[in-house]
């Protein structure tokens, strides 16, 4: 299945700096709840002008360990440590209990620039080119939360599949105050549109918007429900007549969770 996403990267950006895949072959190849998407690759491109999309695309099909993940195995900070978007979304993944090298990750667009400012006039387009790839992701691995790492990212995902309506947010709780919110598509799916973690510290509680990300599963799935009663309220489900109790509080309380 992953060989086919790659059909769908444009040939335009083929032969520039950036990245397509963040995660690995088993990422690529699974149904995923969940996808996360940054605006673009960070950093100065002509300190690394043969590191292509077509790189990146060859090393995640034939090199990389099937459960590669670029937030846990490459290093991007001084001294060859991660850094703090890695320790963000690392955290992120965490915090729900899942391998990052398990979950599909990309960028928007693929090229690789030192700030989204270089890109501005062209973001649109280049996003316009990449979304085939990401609209192919979503449907075929049946994504139904899109983690997006800032603003950019968010808007411009929320405007391709109608997310519209909105349904949960998170202020900072600190003089700050930067929020992030998480909107719902007539089909379901449902775009969490969180502070960028490159600048905000996520590992911090007063600065932390994950819980937006398990709100948003626990909204979209059953099995997320019952393992929040399990694990967040200590709730152990019984089987009576074939049901499990869980289910039905669950059900019962489905508007207050």
């Amino acid at each position: 299945m992953i060989e086919a996403f790659a059909e769908l990267i444009p040939k335009s950006v083929l032969n520039k700096p950036g990245y397509a895949f963040f995660s690995g072959r088993r990422a690529f190849s699974a149904p995923s709840d969940l996808y996360i998407l940054g605006a673009n690759p960070g950093g100065n491109p002509d300190d690394a002008p043969d590191a292509t999309v077509s790189k990146n695309v060859k090393y995640v099909l034939s090199k990389a360990p099937e459960n590669w993940s670029a937030y846990k195995d490459d290093c991007w900070g001084p001294s060859f440590t991660k850094n703090r978007l890695q320790r963000g979304v690392l955290h992120l993944f965490d915090r729900l209990e899942l391998d990052a090298g398990e979950v599909p990750a990309s960028e928007v667009v693929f090229l690789r620039s030192r700030s989204l400012a270089e890109l501005e006039g062209n973001f649109e387009r280049l996003a316009s080119e990449c979304w085939p790839f990401h609209r192919a992701v979503i449907d075929r691995l049946g994504v139904k939360v899109v983690v997006c790492i800032g603003k950019r990212a968010g808007k411009f995902v929320r405007h391709q599949i109608n997310a519209n309506k909105p349904i949960d947010w998170f202020s900072e709780r600190n003089k700050r105050g930067w929020e992030s919110h998480s909107h719902k598509s007539a089909c379901g799916i449902i775009v969490v549109t969180l502070t960028h973690a490159s600048q905000v510290d996520w590992t911090n509680r007063a600065s932390d918007p994950t819980w937006l990300v398990i709100r948003a599963l626990i909204k979209s799935d059953l099995k997320y429900k019952s393992r929040y009663l399990a694990d967040i309220l200590n709730f152990k489900p019984i089987r009576i007549k074939g049901e499990m109790i869980s289910d039905t509080v669950i059900r019962d309380r489905a508007d207050r969770v």
